[in-house]
């Protein structure tokens, strides 16, 4: 068995912002947007309230249109606010109870060449289990794949599965699973809390298969809270507490039993930091990058030039897998190599950045279940 885990950078739209030259370039308004969807679910709009709401709807453009280059505005039933002739916008509802509406990113379309280089490096991997990382919704990951992915004319992938997470960019995970991979249940963690709040930055969900030859499968599929936006200190302290979660949701499965658990997908981190130590140090999973036979092409990243810096992306096995783990990789045919695109082989298709099947590169597993 092949398992592996992809961050696609969404298949068919994208947010404006997410596609800034730099990450500092779009920060700005990914603050303001994560900030001000906070705000406007308070039920009740104090005189603070209504001042952060003005303050973000000036820093994201909306001040005096509903339309702006990287938000938009809806209003759908009642209204938030009231453009007057003067140039002065006064918060008009009281609270949450008051209106239906939200403010959202504007979105792209992906480039169509570097939606067809997703789906070859989806080929190329031939992973049997698929995590995906940034898939906009099961509808468009099922699309993509019977259109993209077939083999002999039909779907690689028949199971295709999206639990809708907490981020409002349209940025989820999800799984695929060949024929013979029986998706036999899911769980979600979307509301999962703690004494600080709601945990996860999208979710953990738990997807549970069966092999071609019966055995249980777990894998829990993760995108934690990224480093491109918001401070250090806080965005260190919500991955970490997402850590937490996922080793006890693991320690649980184990309890229930379990033996044969993945915990997968781009978690935002270097395998030396604190706010992955309660996953990578405390339990006894094992990062498949760490078996003798896992190549990774001579460099250990999966993210941008893949230094040690850009180790962000993770297949970890419990002590049954590990045992039947044979080897492994880091597929990068799909990034583009630094800023000219030569600092590994890439696809032909592949004539300038905008052409990447995604900036991360696949990380996969291979087992043997014989053993």
């Amino acid at each position: 068995m092949r398992i592996a885990s992809y961050n696609v950078e969404n298949l068919f739209n994208r947010a404006r912002v997410l596609e800034q030259p730099t990450w500092a370039a779009g920060r700005p308004a990914l603050e303001a947007f994560e900030q001000i969807c906070a705000l406007l679910e308070e039920p009740e709009c104090t005189a603070e309230i209504r001042a952060g709401i003005l303050r973000l709807l000036r820093r994201l453009g909306l001040f005096t249109s509903d339309s702006a280059r990287f938000a938009r505005l809806r209003q759908n039933r009642g209204r938030l606010l009231r453009r007057k002739r003067d140039g002065t916008v006064e918060i008009v509802a009281g609270g949450r109870g008051d209106w239906i509406g939200w403010v959202e990113l504007t979105t792209d379309r992906v480039d169509e060449q570097a939606m067809l280089n997703t789906a070859r490096v989806m080929h190329d991997v031939a992973a049997d289990v698929l995590g995906v990382i940034e898939a906009e919704n099961r509808i468009a990951l099922k699309r993509f794949t019977d259109a993209s992915l077939l083999v002999a004319g039909r779907p690689r992938y028949p199971q295709v599965m999206v639990v809708e997470g907490n981020d409002e960019r349209g940025i989820d995970v999800g799984i695929l699973a060949a024929a013979g991979y029986r998706l036999t249940g899911q769980r979600s963690h979307v509301d999962d809390t703690d004494a600080h709040g709601r945990i996860f930055s999208r979710d953990c969900p738990e997807y549970h298969l069966r092999t071609p030859a019966g055995r249980p499968l777990v894998v829990l599929v993760n995108h934690l809270k990224s480093k491109g936006y918001g401070g250090k200190v806080a965005s260190d302290a919500l991955r970490r507490r997402q850590a937490q979660r996922i080793a006890e949701i693991y320690r649980g499965l184990v309890d229930d039993g379990l033996r044969d658990v993945v915990v997968l997908g781009d978690l935002n981190d270097t395998p030396d930091s604190d706010p992955l130590a309660p996953l990578l140090r405390d339990t006894d999973l094992h990062d498949i990058s760490e078996h003798p036979a896992f190549d990774d092409g001579g460099r250990p990243g999966t993210y941008g030039y893949c230094t040690a810096r850009g180790k962000l992306d993770y297949v970890l096995l419990s002590p049954a897998l590990y045992a039947a783990a044979t080897g492994g990789g880091i597929f990068r045919r799909g990034v583009w190599g630094g800023k000219r695109g030569t600092l590994w082989p890439i696809y032909d298709t592949m004539t300038k950045e905008v052409h990447a099947g995604s900036d991360h590169a696949a990380i996969y597993a291979d087992l043997d279940l014989s053993r």
